[in-house]
C-alpha cells in the first residue's frame, strides 16, 4: 500500500468491480488507454481478477472519501514489451470525474518512487498513443524522456497507432 497526501494505492478486491464498472464504463478512458469501455459489473469483476490483481498493480482511491479514481501499476518484463529485466513499465488511468485534479500525476510519483526505492528497478518505461496528451503531461510532469515511437497494435480495440514510449532511470 502506499500513501500519498491526497491518495492512497492499495491492492485491488474483487468488491471494486461495480466502482470499477461506473468509470471504466465511460468511452472517454478506456479507448485512450486501449482497451474498450467495460459493458457490465461482471466484466468489470472479470477485469479486477484477470488483469488487476497482479503484483505492483493498485487501486487509486481517494483518502478524503474513499472514492476509486482509478488505476496504477508497474508492469513487469513478463507482460511488458517495453521494460527488460530489473525494469517496469509504469501504466495508469484516472476516471473522468477526476480529471483535472493532479492525481494522475501524485499515484504516478508514488508508484515510481516506490519502483526505484523498494523495488530497485534500473528504469520504468511509460507508454501512450499519439494523441493522449493527458498521459503526455503526466510522463512529462515526471521527467520521463523520449526513446522511440513505435507503431502498434490495439489488440483490444482491433486499432492500429503510433505509440511514443518514454523512460525515466533514478535520479542520482
Amino acid at each position: 500500500m502506499l500513501k500519498t497526501g491526497r491518495l492512497l494505492l492499495r491492492p485491488w478486491f474483487e468488491d471494486d468491480a461495480e466502482e470499477l464498472f461506473e468509470l471504466a464504463r465511460d468511452p472517454k478512458v478506456g479507448p485512450a488507454a486501449g482497451w474498450p469501455p467495460h459493458a457490465s459489473v461482471d466484466e468489470s469483476a472479470a477485469v479486477i481478477r484477470d488483469v488487476l490483481m497482479m503484483s505492483d498493480s493498485f487501486a487509486v482511491i481517494e483518502r478524503a472519501t474513499g472514492a476509486l479514481v482509478g488505476a496504477m501499476a508497474l508492469k513487469h518484463p513478463e507482460i511488458s514489451e517495453m521494460a527488460g529485466i530489473g525494469e517496469a513499465e509504469l501504466g495508469y488511468w484516472i476516471g473522468v470525474p477526476y480529471w483535472g485534479c493532479g492525481y494522475a500525476t501524485e499515484a504516478a510519483r508514488a508508484a515510481v518512487a516506490y519502483g526505484f526505492g523498494e523495488l530497485g528497478l534500473t528504469a520504468i518505461w511509460a507508454g501512450y498513443y499519439e494523441g493522449n496528451e493527458r498521459s503526455h503531461r503526466v510522463q512529462e510532469k515526471l521527467g520521463f524522456e523520449f526513446q522511440y515511437r513505435r507503431e502498434s497494435d490495439v489488440e483490444l480495440l482491433g486499432e492500429h497507432r503510433i505509440e511514443i514510449c518514454q523512460r525515466l532511470v533514478p535520479q542520482r
